[in-house]
């Protein structure tokens, strides 16, 4: 009797093991991550003393919350967020407009040569971006598009070649007798994927918006090299130019770097789902 009770409760630990272990290493690793952000906040609400404090302190003494005041009025904050969304709206824009179309072509159009389109496509992706820079920059400048946003906004309208080989992966997915039924009935291409296409890919859509906005938020090389006028800086830039002419004042660097993360972690808790869509599709699974 002995033997099984303790035969019980050896297997109801082994269970207790295989369920919770996993877990508790995740929420380790989430820690470790967490940390730096914890960190950002927490120094956004210290005074300059306490921030170079040995040891440190973890958390304020005092919570100054007037860093984040002081941070938004120290530079043109809110017209960097503007220009930002601005041109997250213009890039998210011009990928839903080109993107889909292109990926349609390539996944259910019968054309001669698509295959190695599609080759020369995905071999773009492994291009650096720090190669054809220089060279894109002449281009730009010979059309007199330097200090404009013409540059960080119009190739947005040609695809960029992940989102073309993403959505050619959600559209090879879809069954071709569907088309087929709809040629049979008199639809023509563009109402094929106007109407029944699209709306069968929309987690797709939803990632390329999320990639798209990430890309466009983040993005600190581009607005650096085309824009020189400060009232056209996006976030990333005013923040640098912040660090610069406030002498390190660490406080309201990271109360500012903090309201910057915010639409990114709203991002992430919405738009998680749409993420692990996407990476089942790029494994060629749905």
């Amino acid at each position: 009797m002995a033997t099984v009770r303790q035969s019980k409760r050896s297997n109801h630990m082994l269970l207790l093991r295989k369920k919770y272990l996993p877990h508790l290493f995740l929420l380790a690793i989430g820690c470790i991550f967490l940390f730096p952000f914890l960190w950002l906040l927490s120094t956004s609400l210290k005074t300059p003393e306490e921030i170079f404090k040995i040891p440190p302190n973890i958390l304020p003494e005092v919570f100054q919350w007037q860093n984040y005041k002081n941070a938004t009025q120290a530079i043109p904050f809110f017209r960097y967020f503007l220009n930002t969304f601005l041109l997250c709206f213009i890039t998210i824009g011009g990928q839903l407009f080109s993107a889909p179309m292109v990926a349609y072509s390539l996944a259910k159009v019968q054309w001669k040569g698509r295959n190695i389109i599609f080759g020369i496509v995905v071999a773009t992706m492994i291009l650096p971006a720090q190669v054809t820079m220089i060279p894109v920059y002449i281009i730009f400048s010979k059309l007199g598009w330097v200090n404009t946003y013409l540059p960080l906004t119009i190739g947005s309208f040609f695809g960029a070649p992940f989102f073309i080989f993403l959505l050619r992966q959600f559209f090879m997915g879809i069954p071709n007798e569907l088309l087929d039924a709809a040629r049979i009935d008199g639809a023509s291409e563009f109402r094929i994927y106007w109407q029944i296409m699209l709306p069968l890919v929309k987690p797709a859509l939803a990632t390329v918006v999320l990639f798209q906005f990430v890309w466009t938020w983040t993005d600190f090389l581009g607005p650096l090299i085309y824009l020189n006028d400060p009232i056209k800086w996006t976030i990333t830039v005013g923040l640098q130019g912040f660090l610069q002419d406030h002498n390190a004042q660490w406080e309201l660097l990271m109360a500012a770097a903090a309201i910057f993360t915010v639409p990114m972690i709203l991002l992430y808790f919405f738009g998680q789902k749409y993420f692990m869509r996407a990476g089942s599709a790029m494994t060629g699974l749905k």
